[in-house]
């Protein structure tokens, strides 16, 4: 995904943030990994192709997670805008990767640990990708039972319950009841809670990945160094890109109701493209109705 990694990767990279993903979605919010047992790990890895050419592959983000000096497992966060038929084999290639390098020699003095791969879908439609190897594989009658499957953990963040989105403590459950609130239909300036943003510049930059609406990256270059440190939430971001919306208008001639329209689409995740021509719509058919009331009035 290019550029995009880079972007998701910052939010997620902090400890608390980390944690907190991991807590929620594998213990049910209990507090299993804490930040301080956290410690980076390898995002990159290597494979040789069939013209026995190596190339590199990168996670998004990984860490170990450690205790008294003891590796007790390593996970991976993987970060999807989109479905990826073939998500299973690159997760099941990340993961083969984590557990050769543990043959290595500076490896071995330590005991084995299992390796565990979040990945996080934040769609607005259900996953209908495949989800596991069976899935992919035109498998031949009789051979199934000596083919090994291999099941990814998906996360749908847009579909996670009310009271999943509820156990976050980090940035990353701002992040979970935009896209919810989103999914639903429902406006987030209005609906979305008043939870100060802690690291506000990397957050918005995942916003801006994550949704491909640049308004949020634009926000943050407003602010005094990123806005880290300031009382931030989303509602006061939001707040802002309206007013710079309203301001700027939409095209010269705009009525109020379609730069209004146009905002409500770009909330609810549509393009500035797909926006502008239904704001346009919505400016036509308010025009017919006007001309239509005078020419009966």
């Amino acid at each position: 995904m290019g550029q995009k990694d880079s972007s998701e990767k910052l939010l997620e990279d902090y400890n608390d943030v980390f944690a907190d993903i991991v807590n929620v979605l594998l213990f049910n919010g209990r507090e299993v990994v804490k930040t301080e047992e956290l410690s980076e790990a390898p995002t990159d890895s290597q494979y040789k192709a069939m013209d026995d050419t190596l190339h590199e592959q990168e996670r998004d983000v990984a860490k170990y997670w450690e205790k008294c000096g003891i590796r007790i497992a390593m996970y991976g966060l993987e970060n999807q805008t989109g479905q990826d038929k073939d998500m299973p084999m690159r997760v099941f290639n990340y993961e083969g990767a984590a557990y050769r390098s543990q043959l290595t020699k500076e490896e071995k003095i330590n005991k084995r640990y299992p390796v565990v791969t979040l990945v996080l879908y934040f769609g607005l439609n259900h996953w209908s990708a495949p989800m596991s190897l069976y899935e992919m594989l035109d498998i031949p009658d009789g051979l199934q039972p000596y083919i090994n499957d291999f099941k990814i953990n998906l996360f749908e963040i847009a579909y996670l319950s009310n009271e999943q989105v509820k156990m976050f403590t980090s940035d990353f459950g701002i992040v979970a009841e935009y896209f919810s609130t989103v999914r639903k239909g429902m406006d987030p300036q209005t609906c979305m809670g008043q939870k100060k943003i802690l690291h506000v510049d990397e957050m918005l930059k995942l916003m801006t990945a994550m949704t491909g609406d640049r308004r949020f990256l634009e926000t943050v270059a407003s602010l005094p160094e990123g806005g880290n440190g300031m009382d931030i939430t989303m509602s006061t971001v939001l707040d802002q890109i309206e007013n710079k919306g309203i301001k700027k208008g939409i095209k010269k001639g705009s009525n109020e109701k379609g730069i209004r329209c146009y905002i409500n689409c770009r909330k609810r995740g549509l393009s500035e493209a797909d926006s502008q021509q239904i704001a346009e719509i919505s400016d036509d058919i308010v025009c017919a109705a006007e001309k239509q009331y005078l020419k009966n009035k």
